[in-house]
């Protein structure tokens, strides 16, 4: 499908009022990500726009940034069937103009007439005056026609990248692709992992319990103002990350080595199962995240601040998790950047590195241990594909393969080689969850 083109040009004027100032926060926001090829949280964090609002205004900049990103196939074909000619490059910034009102006008429930009205506000304040009647005209065509141009789309193969559908084709079938890309443009619920009590934090919550003791929250605007937080009973953690932890079965004063830890939840939850654990990421400011989590719950481990690929303890191990750098594709209903920020040469790139760290993690396992490696990614390279490999060079590993009692219930979140894989069509009732990647490897004694 044709794209608007892209254009790094187009400064903005300071906002005039709330309304235009949360717009004007997700524009900027939105091109950080589309042409500074910068993260969603790395582009609010370095955005003057959107760090100056504060409360709602922040927080619905934030929803019409994430629902443009999810949303972009979609919203681009739209533009291009009320604007097939391309404007000029000078005024290429009215693209992402006339995104944020779509995506506002469309997929949200803003009024119709506040869509239209601050979308041309937007476009005057960011220096195209000249094409404020141009998207004016745009939206109110799509105020008319729009939810029926919407209601014929294909939703899901609009706002999914052709390499990655093809990928999921290729690796999970047309149909069950599909089903992943569908998954994804929903709003995911909030997963939390309690240290103990699972029935009561969920009945305190208003929340319900999943698989094996999971608290799904459907609603929360800031769980940091929740009962429980401030004491340290739970913590954030997608339920498909807790099935990964659980493969590694009872825990408790074993030895563990949690590689690329940050921001913890896999360390929080094997402390709490009574592991003793070294926790090590590469990043301080990642494992400061890990720190504050650590002090918030009144759990203890040891941190390590550095290269997974140099680090030399003292002593093996009798588990090692890797949670290996990864594109991260099986997060995108969470991280809808990514699908615009990845590439297939960053999967082979990526590919290259979990092969390093697997080899090195091999290293610190004791004999009769484990390694267990994971991904959030739903690429076969990141995870099928690398576990082959790392098995016909490491030939001191087999692979303990996941069993359905491994699962609580889940056995279809096993594939064929005994494997966790987990998808966001999966639980799809319940609100899906992340698509994950587990191979539970040990070593020969």
């Amino acid at each position: 499908m044709p794209q608007p083109p892209h254009s790094k040009s187009g400064k903005s004027k300071p906002a005039d009022t709330s309304a235009l100032g949360a717009r004007l926060g997700a524009f900027e926001v939105l091109r950080q990500v589309l042409y500074k090829r910068r993260s969603l949280d790395d582009a609010f964090g370095v955005t003057p726009a959107f760090a100056d609002l504060l409360g709602a205004d922040r927080g619905y900049a934030a929803f019409i940034v994430r629902t443009c990103l999810k949303r972009l196939g979609q919203i681009d074909a739209l533009i291009i069937h009320c604007m097939p000619d391309p404007l000029p490059r000078k005024a290429r910034p009215v693209y992402d103009v006339l995104r944020v009102g779509i995506a506002q006008l469309l997929f949200s429930v803003t009024a119709e007439h506040a869509a239209v009205s601050t979308t041309v506000d937007l476009c005057r304040a960011v220096g195209q005056e000249p094409f404020a009647k141009l998207t004016n005209a745009v939206m109110r065509r799509l105020q008319r026609e729009g939810i029926a141009l919407v209601a014929a789309q294909d939703a899901a193969r609009l706002n999914t990248p052709d390499w990655l559908w093809q990928s999921w084709s290729d690796a999970y079938g047309n149909e069950t692709a599909a089903a992943i890309a569908e998954a994804h443009m929903a709003t995911p619920p909030i997963d939390l992992t309690v240290k103990s009590d699972s029935a009561g934090w969920a009945e305190k919550l208003g929340g319900q319990i999943i698989l094996d003791g999971t608290v799904r929250l459907l609603e929360a605007d800031d769980v940091t103002t929740l009962p429980g937080f401030n004491d340290g009973a739970w913590w954030v953690q997608d339920t498909a990350a807790r099935l990964a932890v659980s493969l590694l079965g009872n825990v408790n004063g074993k030895r563990v080595y949690d590689l690329c830890a940050a921001p913890g939840g896999k360390t929080l939850e094997l402390l709490n199962a009574g592991a003793v654990v070294t926790a090590l990421d590469i990043s301080e400011r990642r494992m400061q995240r890990v720190r504050e989590n650590l002090e918030r719950t009144g759990l203890s481990a040891e941190l390590v601040v550095e290269d997974a690929k140099t680090w030399q303890p003292d002593q093996l191990a009798d588990i090692v998790l890797l949670d290996a750098p990864c594109s991260s594709t099986g997060t995108l209903r969470r991280h809808p950047d990514v699908a615009h920020l990845k590439t297939p040469d960053d999967i082979a790139k990526l590919a290259v590195v979990q092969g390093d760290l697997l080899d090195t993690a091999a290293k610190l396992v004791t004999p009769g241990g484990i390694l267990l490696y994971v991904t959030c990614s739903l690429q076969p390279e990141e995870g099928p594909r690398a576990v082959r490999k790392f098995l016909t060079r490491n030939t001191r590993f087999t692979r303990t393969p996941v069993t359905a009692k491994d699962l609580a219930g889940l056995p279809e979140a096993i594939n064929a080689d005994g494997d966790l894989r987990t998808l966001p069509c999966l639980l799809a009732e319940q609100g899906g969850m992340d698509g994950f990647f587990a191979a539970r490897l040990q070593r020969q004694s």
